[in-house]
């Protein structure tokens, strides 16, 4: 079973609707109807706009949660300082299998998105805008809402806008990878620990935050901050979307003002009455066991308090009748396979970490599940990104959240249960960013450092600090395979190849050789004694 989702699943509000008004009505507000559900909108200036943001306690909807007030202040200081004109970047690019919410935006109401990046570009007095996107569906929607408003990429013009597509893969969307391939490098991140409101696309000082982000911002630049704060939380106002998936009737995405109880949330999806577990902030994010799910309300806060994240605002239930461990180690080989490749912790640590759970659930007893441990440990926190991080919380709140189950495995003969496969992973068909089925390797025996091959694919092969490859294999996504093969030709020390990662095909019952009928008893007679 793979309960992959939509791109657009049904849309549902509790409330009074902020960001989904007029979902009602059309399929995709157009320009026309944008203004007739949310009105027109007048410039803000710079420092009026990062005030509106801290009184209505603006975060970052992509999953950090970073203030918008102090990243939009940032980039404004850095701009003046250096000179140089800033960019702005919407982050569309929702990767994770779970997550729909920004998909929804930019599918169904692009222009409320565009509103608030356009406001910020205008009070930083950037000239570029770059919307980033992963799907068919986004991009074509993108394209258009810019179209319709006459934005484009003309030299000239008094803003350049454009989209930049990227592959579906988790770590695209990180927003150094985002920043890499719109100065056209590969989506994939540098490894370098730079701050974007200091050096982003150009090496100009760049305000990039997440579509739904954006999106509140207009809302509150059109209704004021004193009506903005009267929905929600006193300390987190204003609304948030979710996308509810897992063991639920219902998928979807739900804008909820923020204090609604988790489990009234789980009931309008259609969720079993008492869960085993709920997956909060996605496949990045942290479980809460079934009592504390009860207790929980959607806020950063509260959830965090309780052992949860809000993230980007995936929540998965998964009912009685399924093993919590054999769910998560889906996701664990999930995990693995989107490495970037380009360190140890990522490329090396995270399969560790999965063949590791999995080594546990085969009932390899308390030894497999300290050597679990053991690697979830090491891969935190010496990454190139914050991918490692990420899948080493998801693990570590696996372990923690199912004890009970753990204890079964670890100390018995299993749960008993079956894994039914709720939680949703991204369809087998082909995608761009999945793998090849093919690894590119390196002959140490040959190998002479000449750094030609980190040139051509730097997304697959980086150099270490004596001028050599830093890995032996590389597992080569789909859109590096044409990349690779022109590494392997132009190796001065013919010391690459691309050899086929796929498992050998078994071999034949009678793997002797056959020999032609009239030879058989020459054969056969020459091993007579």
């Amino acid at each position: 079973m793979n309960a992959s989702l939509p791109d657009v699943p049904e849309v549902r509000v509790v409330g009074l609707p902020l960001l989904t008004s007029g979902f009602d009505l059309v399929e995709r507000l157009d320009p026309a109807m944008h203004l007739k559900v949310h009105g027109p909108l007048e410039p803000i200036a710079g420092e009026r706009l990062a005030t509106l943001a801290e009184e209505i306690s603006l975060r970052g909807r992509g999953g950090a949660g970073f203030p918008f007030a102090r990243k939009l202040r940032a980039v404004a200081e850095a701009a003046i300082r250096r000179g140089v004109r800033p960019v702005v970047v919407v982050n569309g690019s929702e990767d994770e299998p779970a997550c729909r919410k920004d998909t929804v935006l930019l599918n169904r109401a692009p222009h409320l998105v565009l509103d608030g990046a356009l406001l910020a570009a205008e009070a930083l007095g950037a000239r570029t805008l770059v919307v980033g996107v992963t799907r068919d569906s986004t991009e074509a929607s993108t394209r258009s809402a810019l179209a319709e408003r006459g934005l484009g990429n003309r030299r000239g013009s008094t803003l350049r806008a454009r989209v930049q597509r990227n592959p579906v893969r988790m770590v695209t969307g990180e927003s150094s990878a985002l920043v890499r391939s719109a100065d056209g490098g590969p989506p994939l991140p540098p490894g370098r620990k730079v701050h974007t409101s200091d050096s982003g696309v150009g090496g100009a000082p760049t305000l990039l935050s997440n579509a739904e982000t954006f999106a509140q911002l207009a809302v509150a630049a059109r209704i004021g901050p004193d009506r903005y704060r009267r929905t929600g939380l006193r300390d987190e106002p204003g609304t948030v979307l979710l996308t509810l998936s897992g063991a639920v009737a219902r998928p979807m995405v739900l804008e909820v003002p923020t204090g609604v109880p988790l489990r009234y949330v789980l009931q309008l999806a259609g969720a079993p009455p008492l869960p085993q577990g709920v997956l909060t902030g996605g496949y990045h994010g942290k479980w809460l066991d079934a009592v504390t799910a009860q207790d929980a309300v959607v806020s950063r806060a509260s959830l965090e308090a309780c052992g949860g994240a809000l993230g980007a605002g995936a929540v998965l239930p998964i009912g009685p009748g399924t093993c919590p461990l054999g769910e998560s180690l889906r996701v664990a080989h999930w995990l693995a396979a989107e490495s970037a490749g380009q360190c140890g912790p990522c490329y090396l640590g995270l399969p560790a970490a999965a063949r590791g759970l999995a080594d546990v659930l085969d009932g390899g007893g308390p030894t497999a599940l300290e050597a679990l441990r053991e690697v979830t440990r090491a891969v935190k926190r010496r990454g190139a990104c914050k991918h490692p991080d990420g899948s080493a919380a998801f693990l570590e709140s696996t372990l923690a959240a199912f004890t009970d189950d753990l204890a079964a495995h670890v100390l018995g003969d299993g749960c008993g249960r079956p894994v039914e496969g709720v939680l949703p992973l991204h369809d087998e068909s082909p995608r761009e960013g999945a793998s090849s089925g093919r690894r590119l390797a390196v002959d140490w025996t040959l190998c002479q450092g000449h750094g030609l091959c980190a040139d051509i694919v730097p997304e697959l092969i980086q150099l270490g600090p004596d001028g050599f490859p830093a890995v032996a294999e590389a597992a080569v996504p789909r859109y590096s395979e044409a990349r690779a093969q022109r590494a392997v030709r132009r190796c001065p020390a013919l010391a690459l190849r691309v050899e086929d990662d796929r498992p050998a095909a078994p071999a034949p019952p009678t793997a002797l050789p056959m020999l032609p009928r009239g030879r058989v008893r020459r054969a056969l007679g020459s091993g007579r004694q």
